[in-house]
């Protein structure tokens, strides 16, 4: 989505942020996954799976996740790749999905630089938000996404958009946050193509699950 996309895209937030005011007393419904996100397969085409284990109390409780998931999954040709994702039955004002966008700063990850990738998986494209961060001699690269109510967006602004329209013609305001991450290693576009060659292989089983 272009920064010019963006700009309408956020004054439409502004503009349905006033009626969201209005009708925030009716507050939309949770929503439960038809199965958990811990049933997600640990094999994923070429990719196995194993749990990365559970988060710190502390963050947990600041994330405010209904579900959540934590695994480390690696393939035939030797890559690597953490997979997260954070699944909320409701979100409201101030309680709702924390964009990577704000939290990979906060632990201490800057980012180098930013663009935008198309997956293509199961049929269908859609855009991911890609990131290549650093910390200290670290480097990372960082795919993200949100997830439900039958859309996969990369934009910040146009998730917000639809979770105010959602709510307001659905009463409902389910979503998650899905995050893939792989090291840099030989090269940005090494770990790019993993990652990518990740996310299809994930996204054929995530959307039974979101």
């Amino acid at each position: 989505m272009t920064a010019g996309v963006d700009t309408r895209v956020a004054l439409l937030v502004v503009a349905l942020a006033g009626t969201w005011v209005v009708t925030r007393d009716r507050a939309p419904r949770p929503v439960e996954l038809a199965r958990p996100l811990a049933a997600l397969p640990l094999t994923l085409d070429t990719w196995h799976g194993v749990e990365a284990g559970d988060l710190d109390a502390s963050v947990k409780a600041v994330l405010g996740a209904d579900e959540y998931l934590n695994r480390v999954y690696g393939d035939d040709r030797g890559a690597a790749v953490g997979l997260y994702v954070a699944y909320y039955g409701s979100q409201t004002q101030g309680d709702s999905i924390h964009s990577p966008q704000n939290c990979l700063p906060g632990n201490g990850w800057q980012p180098e630089h930013h663009t935008r990738s198309i997956v293509r998986a199961v049929g269908r494209e859609f855009p991911v938000n890609q990131y290549v961060v650093r910390r200290r001699e670290e480097r990372q690269l960082v795919l993200y996404w949100f997830q439900g109510r039958g859309r996969i967006l990369a934009s910040e602004y146009a998730n917000k958009a639809f979770l105010l329209i959602d709510a307001l013609r659905e009463g409902r305001t389910d979503g998650a946050l899905v995050r893939v991450v792989t090291p840099v290693g030989v090269s940005e576009r090494t770990a790019e193509q993993a990652a990518l060659r990740f996310v299809s292989a994930l996204q054929a089983e995530l959307e039974r699950w979101l």
